[in-house]
């Protein structure tokens, strides 16, 4: 049965009163061959938690290669229905945490919004399935399609911003959520600082990345000053996504079906997430090497994304926040970039220092078209 039907946000283990439940956290194998190092279900451990769910009789499961290695997923094809089953990644199961995020995915799925639905558990249709020291997701398994970089699709992309913002705008949770944003944050400056050793252990000649450190932690405290200037901090505040980009939106053709992961969502300013939302369908990216990245943004597709969401019904920009977007975009592009590589040395397949030369020069032309960029909103 359907959790969004039930009392959300109950964090109650299935083998223990005590949410910090007992018991070492369950055998994994890793994936070999063509997946790599990827974190796969034993099948003890998904014997004993499908038994949790009444899903009716299994025909058959299949690997779902995507995400994070850490948090391994199964496509579940049973005769009542096709289902998405996720071990949370260790230090992304936190079971309050958890507990407000489905809190909100519960909320949203009673006004129709596109969500992958959760499943409760068969005993107490808890939307979280705490055993072994772990826990495990189970979801109504969501057909779509990749974003296609086109302007409907963008449309979309902005109006269910928009929607999301309008229908969690009142909502009080009953957890407390995360605080903090990529503007002015402590964690992007220590990952700043932190580049030059990752790098060194990485590669021991690596490319000298002082000078470009140095432009990009000068620009991002420059872009979160204007940003404060503009009177940020006197803006309402609410349940934002906090990481509202394609890969976390499913479609098909121009329509939004579905849009999933809400760990990052949080307490903020609703222009946090409308100015990531704009870079993260506008920026235009060139393969596996930095080099191929032009520099400048799909400027119709920016337009586009933010002048829908204001087309939403009591969703209109003050003058402030339009004046704020481009600044808030450098601050999200040197966060996005910064912190996996000061924690990996790299951005995904991309060697760190290479990459940051393209953001470089990304954050040096969102400076020099600031103006513009407002302009194309206000015009």
């Amino acid at each position: 049965m359907n959790a969004a039907s039930r009392q959300p946000g109950r964090v109650r283990s299935s083998d223990s009163p005590s949410i910090s439940s007992g018991g070492a956290a369950p055998s994994t194998a890793l994936a070999t061959g063509s997946r790599g190092d990827r974190e796969v279900f034993t099948t003890d451990e998904l014997a004993i938690v499908l038994s949790h769910y009444d899903v009716g009789v299994i025909d058959s499961i299949q690997q779902f290669p995507r995400g994070s290695r850490r948090a391994p997923k199964l496509i579940v094809h049973c005769d009542r229905g096709t289902y998405m089953l996720k071990r949370r990644a260790i230090g992304r199961d936190d079971p309050f945490k958890v507990a407000f995020s489905h809190q909100i995915q519960l909320y949203l799925a009673t006004k129709q919004f596109p969500i992958a639905h959760l499943i409760g558990t068969r005993q107490d249709n808890n939307s979280m399935l705490q055993w072994n020291g772990s826990i495990y997701e189970l979801f109504d398994y969501v057909k779509g399609t990749s974003y296609d970089n086109s302007l409907e699709a963008t449309t979309e992309a902005g109006r269910m911003l928009a929607l999301f913002h309008k229908l969690l705008r009142e909502y009080q949770p009953e957890y407390d959520p995360s605080i903090g944003s990529y503007h002015a944050a402590r964690v992007v400056v220590q990952s700043m600082d932190a580049i030059p050793r990752r790098l060194a252990e990485v590669d021991p000649h690596h490319e000298q990345v002082a000078d470009l450190l140095a432009f990009l932690h000068t620009s991002y405290d420059e872009a979160a000053l204007r940003v404060n200037e503009l009177g940020l901090s006197d803006w309402p505040h609410q349940i934002v996504h906090c990481d509202w980009h394609p890969g976390n939106m499913l479609f098909h053709g121009a329509r939004v079906v579905a849009v999933i992961d809400y760990d990052s969502s949080r307490i903020q300013q609703k222009i946090i997430d409308i100015a990531n939302g704009a870079l993260q369908f506008s920026i235009i990216g060139g393969g596996n090497d930095p080099v191929q990245w032009p520099e400048y943004l799909d400027l119709s597709r920016y337009k586009r994304f933010i002048l829908t969401y204001e087309s939403v019904p009591d969703c209109v920009l003050s003058k402030a926040e339009v004046q704020s977007v481009p600044w808030l975009m450098i601050e999200a592009l040197i966060a996005e970039s910064a912190i996996p590589v000061a924690n990996t040395g790299s951005f995904a397949r991309m060697e760190g220092a290479g990459f940051l030369r393209m953001v470089e020069r990304k954050v040096r032309w969102l400076q020099q078209h600031a103006s513009e960029l407002v302009e194309k909103l206000e015009g």
